[in-house]
This record gives C-alpha cells, sequence and structure tokens, in this order.
C-alpha cells in the first residue's frame, strides 16, 4: 500500500523560504512521477510541481515558477520542494502525489496523495 507522508510546513515571513519533504513507501517509489499540489481555503486543489521518475524533467505552475524546485532522491524514496521568495498567496496546505503516468499535471492523475501540511505566510 502506496503511503506518502510530507513534512516542513510551518509559518514564515513574505519573502522568507521553507523546504518541504515527501517520504514515500509501498511503491517502486523511483518509477512513478511525483507532484506537489496546494489548496488554499474555499479554493480547489491546484498543481504547483511534478518531477519525472529519472529526476530530468521538471514542470511548474506559473505562479510558483522561478520561486520553488521541485527534486527527488531516488535512493531515499523522497521529493522535496524548495520554496523560495514566498508570498502570502502561497498560503495553503501542500499535498504530495504520485503517479504511474508519464507527465500528469491534473489532480486526476494522481492516485495516490499524502495527508498535506500546512503552509502559511505573513505579509
Amino acid at each position: 500500500q502506496v503511503q506518502l507522508v510530507e513534512s516542513g510546513g510551518g509559518l514564515v515571513q513574505a519573502g522568507g523560504s521553507l523546504r518541504l519533504s515527501c517520504a514515500a513507501s509501498g511503491s517502486t517509489f523511483s518509477t512513478y512521477t511525483m507532484g506537489w499540489f496546494r489548496q488554499a481555503p474555499g479554493k480547489e486543489r491546484e498543481f504547483v510541481a511534478r518531477i519525472s521518475w529519472r529526476g530530468a524533467g521538471t514542470y511548474y505552475a506559473d505562479s510558483v515558477k522561478g520561486r520553488f524546485t521541485i527534486s527527488r532522491d531516488n535512493a531515499k524514496n523522497t521529493v522535496s520542494l524548495q520554496m523560495n521568495s514566498l508570498k502570502p498567496e502561497d498560503t495553503a496546505v501542500y499535498y504530495c502525489a504520485q503517479s504511474p503516468v508519464a507527465a500528469p499535471s491534473d489532480v486526476g492523475g494522481y492516485p495516490y496523495w499524502g495527508q498535506g501540511t500546512q503552509v502559511t505566510v505573513s505579509s
């Protein structure tokens, strides 16, 4: 059974940085695309970033491009999201997700999800 556990969320001032991590178990981690999504109160869950199974291909939402960096360590079964220059509009619950599909950017393309970690950016 696939299990994804996020960590690293918290409260940070605008302009600050946070690093989220996601530990995966129960699957052949290195063969899956990994993604990060977020959901703000009253809004739909939205795509943030994804990384291919080898780590060579990354893709970002326009709203985070140039500020966030996704990476993975297949030896440790982890995926990370380095978030710099944070803005109040980045406040949301951040979710790690796993998909057997090559390049999904939509919620429906990910059958496996973590429980989420809260990120709050104060102005």
